[in-house]
C-alpha cells in the first residue's frame, strides 16, 4: 500500500508569517488560490497506487482543518488521517513517534513518501516512484533536493 506522510509542523512554528500565521496555521495559507497544503494533496493524488495520506502535526484539532481534511478526501478520493503529536516533536520525533501507524498494511517492499506540509513546488512524486522502484535497492531511499536561491 502505498502511503504519504505530510509533515504540517505547529503553530509555534511560522514565526516570520505573523500576523497572519496566528489567525490560520501555516498549511493552510492560500497559496494561488489554494491553501499550500492542498497543493500537496493534489500531487500526492496523481499517484494511482495511492491510498492514505497521513498529516502529522501539532495543531490542535479546529474547524478549519477538520474541514479541509473533509473536503480534500471527497476531492481527491483519498483517506486522509491527522495524527496529532502530543508535544512538538520536529521532523523526526513526528516519524518517530507514529512510525506505527506510518508502517501499517506496508510492506518492506513499498515505498512511502515524507513531504514537508510548508513547501509550495510541483512535486515530481510519479516520476520519483518509477526512479525508485528501477534503481533503488529494497531497504534504500529516494530524496528529491533542490536549490532555492
Amino acid at each position: 500500500m502505498l502511503k504519504a506522510v505530510i509533515l504540517i509542523g505547529s503553530p509555534q512554528k511560522g514565526t516570520r508569517f505573523r500576523p497572519l500565521s496566528l489567525e490560520i496555521p501555516k498549511p493552510l495559507f492560500p497559496i494561488a488560490g489554494y491553501p499550500i497544503l492542498y497543493h500537496l494533496i493534489e500531487s500526492c493524488a496523481q499517484l494511482t497506487e495511492l491510498r492514505e495520506i497521513l498529516l502529522i502535526g501539532c495543531y490542535q484539532p479546529n474547524e478549519a482543518l477538520s474541514r479541509f481534511i473533509a473536503n480534500a478526501q471527497q476531492t481527491f478520493n483519498i483517506c486522509i488521517r491527522y495524527l496529532q503529536e502530543y508535544a512538538s516533536l520536529g521532523t523526526g520525533g513526528g516519524i518517530y513517534h507514529f512510525r506505527d501507524l506510518i508502517k501499517a498494511n506496508v510492506s518492506d517492499k513499498d515505498a512511502f513518501f515524507v513531504i514537508n506540509g510548508d513547501i509550495c513546488a510541483d512535486l515530481p512524486l510519479v516520476e520519483m516512484l518509477q526512479f525508485h522502484r528501477e534503481n533503488v535497492e529494497e531497504k534504500g531511499f529516494t530524496i528529491l533536493g533542490t536549490e532555492v536561491s
